[in-house]
């Protein structure tokens, strides 16, 4: 038994032709049931039952089947959310000769396993970890305890200081006497620490979910439509706050005299880097020779971001205004005044997503549906076997192959997919465009409204509010009945609005406790949104390497998995705070 699996011993001792055994997960919509065993009739004078083992899912509830071999008639049908590395008995039999009524019974042999004791050890452990350094920051702010480690750290500018006419070590004063630390301090202050705590919280989860999430299936991404799990949610998340960056960082180089060719180039430059780098970093043979044309996936998380950071930040550079930053733009609406005077960059967006709306709809795909939204393979009753992604699944494999893209969607597992599907495909970056924009608003809102944190955070939610109406116009409140339903695959238009009512929501709330009360430095997410890049990159890069990855005792154990990935998770923030530490940080 593997994880995420029961054994089931099927006990038939009806006589006759034996019997069919299928199942059909509670996470496939309108499936057909699959196959699992062919259960062998009893031998009658022997009065042994017939049996069959197989291995059931337990991700998922699942609905099991079983009916005649022969004349596929359905005998009983029980739905059960079978427990991990659980031993389970369906026993098959008659309970009337007369009536011929059959019973289907289900008993457990052995119980499951508690595989969510891990996640709790682990939060308590790290919860201890933060009790401690939250006493230990308080203990630092009594002077005699500060004296006595300043001296024990370092004695001789200890005693300097206190020979000296300075007097003890204050706030102002480094414990080396290097002054980098209060200049850094300095531009912390001047820097909104938010924007950099939220990329950071979106991008140490990210990694900790690349790397594996301890293998649980709510760490995955979701098959097709639906439930928004942690995976789901990361990378809108930091296509949301790189356009709230872009916002602030365009405006501070204008500010500072750059001419807007200058910018330009660099906005250009930037991007060719992100997406080359996307190139090298999904496509890994590169350690074993020269790259592939054959073989090379084209599209990528880092190409995506690139090329809407080049369509977003030209956007905004074009159509930037003077005084924005200030707050000193007329307007006949003040209410309006982060969105009227940029009018022109709204028309743009809304033809993108026109035209994201008449590809996705009025395409016709050979052999699909005009408008198809499934995932192909099982899905739909096994209608449309080859039309995953409908219009971006084809697009895709027209433009760039199927070679070009990824190899195995997350489809592929509940709905048996085997068409080729990118998630990061041409179609859905139009949609990812428009996520960036609505981060790119949310800069602006801090822009407008500089130090007036009632007005920006009145305007999140506001955005958030309304964000949310449109999502549930748009999925009628309802995972798979919507006219668009939130898929992150196809990275559909309900997806980016419910992402955006959240992002907006969340950006509220890292915003209040690290830039309005202060009550949260924003540790130890600040570090790594500080070098996201090199973040990012460098743990795709060293994934499996020693210490990131081991050999494991027990690979069928989420205990170890949890535990690896959360020390890879864990490196990736010391090594950021490191580097925080020695002015180092990565940008392109």
């Amino acid at each position: 038994v593997r994880m995420d699996q029961a054994l089931l011993l099927v006990r038939n001792e009806l006589s006759g032709p034996g019997l069919r055994l299928a199942a059909l997960s509670g996470s496939c919509h309108q499936c057909l049931y699959q196959f699992l065993a062919f259960v062998p009739p009893s031998n009658g004078s022997l009065r042994k039952p017939g049996t069959a083992v197989v291995m059931v899912d337990t991700q998922h509830p699942l609905t099991l089947q079983l009916s005649g071999f022969v004349g596929d008639t359905e005998l009983c049908k029980i739905q059960y959310h079978f427990g991990e590395f659980g031993n389970y008995s369906l026993v098959v039999k008659t309970l009337s000769t007369s009536t011929k009524t059959v019973s289907c019974d289900l008993v457990i042999n052995e119980g499951p396993i508690n595989s969510y004791l891990p996640i709790l050890f682990a939060f308590l452990v790290y919860m201890g970890i933060l009790a401690i350094l939250i006493v230990g920051r308080l203990f630092m702010k009594i002077d005699p305890v500060r004296n006595w480690v300043y001296k024990k750290l370092n004695p001789r500018e200890t005693d300097r200081l206190i020979n000296s006419e300075l007097g003890s070590p204050n706030t102002t004063d480094s414990v080396s006497g290097d002054p980098t630390p209060h200049l850094w301090s300095t531009a912390s202050r001047q820097r909104l620490r938010s924007l950099d705590t939220f990329r950071g919280l979106a991008l140490i989860i990210m990694v900790f979910v690349n790397y594996g999430g301890g293998k649980y299936w709510f760490f995955k991404h979701e098959s097709w439509n639906g439930k928004l799990h942690f995976p789901s949610a990361l990378f809108s998340r930091f296509v949301f706050i790189m356009g709230t960056s872009i916002s602030l960082s365009l405006s501070s180089m204008l500010r500072w005299g750059s001419s807007k060719r200058k910018v330009l180039g660099k906005i250009l430059w930037r991007s060719f880097l992100l997406i080359l780098l996307g190139i090298i970093v999904v496509n890994p043979n590169y350690c074993l020779g020269p790259l592939s044309w054959d073989s090379l996936r084209i599209p990528g998380v880092l190409q995506r971001l690139g090329f809407t950071y080049l369509v977003v930040a030209a956007l905004e550079l074009l159509f930037t205004r003077a005084g924005a930053e200030s707050g000193t733009l007329e307007t006949r609406c003040p209410a309006l005044q982060d969105i009227l005077p940029y009018w022109p960059q709204w028309i743009f967006i809304l033809v993108l997503e026109v035209i994201w709306l008449c590809l996705t709809f009025l395409l016709p795909v050979p052999g699909c549906p005009r408008g198809y939204l499934g995932p192909g393979g099982i899905g739909d009753f096994g209608s449309y076997p080859n039309c995953t992604g409908g219009a971006a699944g084809y697009i895709d494999r027209l433009l760039l192959g199927e070679k070009h893209i990824y190899q195995h969607p997350s489809s592929s597992v509940i709905y048996q997919t085997t068409m080729p599907y990118d998630p990061e495909g041409i179609l859905g970056t139009i949609n990812t465009i428009f996520m960036a924009f609505l981060g790119l608003q949310a800069g602006k809102i801090i822009l407008f409204y500089k130090n007036q944190h009632k007005q920006i955070m009145g305007r999140f939610v506001i955005w958030s509010i309304v964000m949310g109406i449109i999502s549930a116009i748009l999925t009628k409140c309802s995972k798979e009945e919507g006219f668009i339903p939130i898929n992150k695959n196809l990275w559909s238009l309900s997806y980016v609005t419910t992402m955006s009512c959240f992002a907006f929501i969340l950006l509220l709330l890292i915003y209040y406790l690290v830039d309005v009360k202060r009550l949260w430095s924003g540790a130890p997410f600040f570090y790594p949104g500080m070098n996201s890049i090199l973040v990012y990159i460098g743990h795709e890069v060293f994934e499996n390497y020693f210490p990131f990855k081991w050999k494991m005792q027990d690979s069928q154990s989420h205990a170890e998995h949890l535990t690896q990935n959360l020390t890879a998770t864990t490196l990736w923030v010391i090594i950021s705070y490191l580097l925080y530490r020695r002015g180092i940080f990565w940008k392109i």
